[in-house]
């Protein structure tokens, strides 16, 4: 029997039967790295497969990013083409979702981050998403805000238009249908 954040061996098997094809089908993400050495240290790390699958599970889609220089460590962000279906429509954190008076989401970006093992992209590693691909054209997602901006009740996300990544503001206590959150987890 396997615990509550523990994959069974069947479930790591199949979760890294998709993470081998999506790493294979998207190259231009990662080309520099070897599946071997991905392969070698995801099995070697159950609490980082069990975040994987979570991520997998909300419809993250996460995949390498790498720019070539990393040996040792993989940075697996969500490359779903919009922000993950399973993680749309919450606030930015604890303290905006309790300041919400009425229509209060069911959770926030923050704690959901925290529960899966993962963390927000920050505003570079949105960026840097980018570079692969276009994403958030329909969505946007939550982007680790720095404190001067949260301490002022402030938040802030990102999104794709125009051909050009666009990082705005909002008030923390904000949701939307549309905009959830990516994730990142370094292994």
């Amino acid at each position: 029997m396997t615990s509550q954040k523990q994959l069974s061996a069947e479930q790591q098997e199949d979760l890294i039967t998709i993470l081998k094809k999506r790493f294979t089908e998207n190259m231009n993400r990662h080309a520099q790295v070897d599946w071997t050495a991905v392969d070698e240290t995801l099995r070697a790390n159950p609490n980082a497969l069990w975040s994987l699958k979570e991520m997998e599970r909300t419809g993250g889609e996460p995949d390498v990013i790498a720019d070539g220089t990393a040996k040792t460590n993989y940075h697996f962000y969500d490359c779903s083409a919009e922000s993950p279906q399973g993680r749309r429509s919450v606030c930015y954190d604890r303290e905006g979702l309790e300041s919400r008076k009425e229509h209060k989401p069911k959770n926030n970006a923050v704690d959901m981050a925290s529960e899966m093992g993962i963390e927000l992209l920050t505003e570079d590693q949105y960026r840097e998403l980018q570079k692969f691909g276009d994403f958030d054209t329909k969505t946007s997602s939550w982007l680790q805000t720095p404190p001067k901006i949260r301490k002022l009740g402030g938040a802030i996300f990102g999104d794709f238009r125009f051909n050009t990544v666009f990082v705005y503001h909002n008030g923390a206590q904000a949701y939307y249908a549309g905009r959830g959150f990516r994730g990142f987890l370094k292994i």
